[in-house]
């Protein structure tokens, strides 16, 4: 979502000219319908965060400030809105607990609350500070829900894309429920969303820019280095909270891989997104905690906020490091999404705006509301990582007859690490796939892929297969970022 401000007027030009590529909204829409909900007339609804609140009703904090409670957002396209509070200073992460509702906002972590019960906010409080900032247009502060033990987890932009002027600018902190500021980790560099994994792991969404050639989704490992050493200047304020400072990243064009051997906190994106294909700028982050939202359980849904997208993650853990696949999952919303908040019941949120960066979406701002219709995409549905290959699931048996090598197209790469802005992919390799078993239900195929490299993206495409019923992959491409090979037979 962020990026270096003299790239926007381009950037913006090349979005709204540019087609969604692939599938179409109408070819998902069957399975994942979206209704666009009604937002109040009065106010630039650019929508930040969502949060869920008792009585099925929702917090949604906006880009200008203010956070508005929805009433009816389940049921209505119209729901009633109630003005809870205004004058925050760009709230981007919202979590209820104990009758509180906590904004983390651009300067601080707050916690607000309606003491006499008209609909309103009386009581605000400050329950951290601990961080800087300065004023600069880059300085976003995401926070996260409440964890188990009650932190709230803060991720801190840089200042601009390429220094840290303000305290703990590319860091990420915890806030426990009594107002410690908790060093975390550093490394980070453009933040765009923060939220929980299928363990209670936290994951962030960074940016494409200074040290990261592509966008991508992070896992935050206490005491981990996120690639990025602007921010590193604050380790004298740590005070040794999560060690010494990394050794500075060589100063040559070099690869993750290579620098994961020489900085031992060196934490590698868990999944590359890479840049174009899966958009640009990805955002908010929802787990898939039961099947009432389709055959995704305990995968992550991510927005995107330039192509204005939700995209789809499995994640696995190989030899200890979180890696895994993504996968294009819904287009056509209509603004740029920032915001994902999935309920229980299999309710999905997604809001957003476009202001700064462009959206293909064309809407200044939206709210929409998400369910799945019952009806099951024909998908690959999780994509492991195995010694000599990697192994598929679908969602619907396959016919044997179209499981042949034809069927599937694979090539790797990686990108540079340096602190250039962004980097192509490089180091491009052409595996060759084949088919080496197919389950007697049909539901998942074994690839050799020779040769699998660590440290590449290894984008498959799946353009030959049909289910048993004729149909083909909906999303017929996924991108694995391979940090570990498993070992075994």
């Amino acid at each position: 979502m962020i990026m270096n401000r003299l790239l926007i007027a381009s950037l913006v030009l090349s979005v709204s000219a540019t087609a969604v590529a692939g599938v179409q909204p109408s070819d998902e829409a069957e399975f994942y319908p979206i209704t666009t909900l009604a937002t109040p007339a009065d106010t630039l609804f650019e929508v930040g965060a969502v949060e869920l609140l008792p009585e099925q009703k929702i917090a949604v904090s906006t880009r200008r400030g203010e956070i508005w409670v929805g009433q009816d957002v389940y049921q209505s396209e119209t729901p009633k809105w109630t003005l809870f509070a205004r004058y925050l200073h760009e709230p981007l992460g919202l979590s209820w607990r104990d009758g509180w509702l906590y904004a983390t906002q651009r300067p601080e972590l707050t916690r607000l609350k309606d003491a006499d019960g008209d609909g309103e906010a009386d009581v605000f409080e400050c329950i951290s500070d601990g961080w800087g900032i300065k004023g600069d247009y880059h300085e976003y502060a995401f926070g996260s829900r409440h964890d188990k033990d009650g932190n709230i987890w803060v991720t801190l932009c840089l200042t601009g894309s390429f220094t840290a002027d303000s305290l703990y600018r590319g860091w990420v902190l915890r806030i426990s429920p009594d107002g410690k500021v908790i060093p975390t980790a550093c490394g980070v560099r453009s933040p765009g969303g923060i939220g929980f994994g299928p363990k209670g792991e936290v994951f962030y969404c960074d940016n494409q820019g200074p040290w990261n050639g592509s966008s991508s989704l992070k896992h935050i490992k206490v005491g981990s280095f996120q690639g990025n050493p602007n921010g590193n200047v604050f380790f004298p304020f740590a005070n040794g909270a999560i060690g010494e400072p990394p050794p500075y990243p060589t100063l040559t064009e070099t690869r993750i891989v290579s620098e994961r051997e020489r900085i031992p906190t060196f934490v590698p994106p868990v999944v590359v997104l890479p840049h174009g294909k899966l958009g640009q700028s990805p955002t908010g982050i929802a787990l898939i905690e039961n099947e009432k939202f389709g055959p995704f359980q305990g995968q992550l849904l991510v927005g995107e906020q330039t192509f204005s997208q939700v995209q789809r993650l499995f994640l696995e853990e190989v030899n200890g490091v979180w890696q895994g696949a993504a996968f294009s999952f819904l287009n056509g919303l209509n603004s740029g999404t920032i915001a994902v908040r999935l309920d229980e019941d299999g309710t999905l949120f997604a809001g957003g705006s476009d202001r700064g960066w462009g959206a293909r979406g064309g809407k200044q701002e939206a709210l929409q509301r998400v369910r799945w219709s019952g009806k099951v995409p024909f998908e690959v549905q999780e994509m492991r990582a195995q010694p000599k290959g990697f192994q598929l699931r679908l969602t619907e048996p396959i016919d044997p007859a179209t499981a042949v090598d034809g069927s599937f197209k694979m090539s790797a790469y990686t990108y540079i690490y340096r602190g250039a802005y962004g980097s192509p992919e490089v180091d491009q390799v052409t595996p060759a796939v084949k088919v080496t078993k197919v389950s007697a239900d049909g539901l998942t195929i074994d690839l050799s892929v020779e040769p699998l490299t660590k440290g590449h993206v290894h984008e498959l495409t799946v353009s030959g297969l049909r289910s048993l019923a004729g149909k083909g992959i909906l999303h017929p491409t996924g991108y694995y970022t391979l940090n570990e090979i498993p070992v075994g037979q």
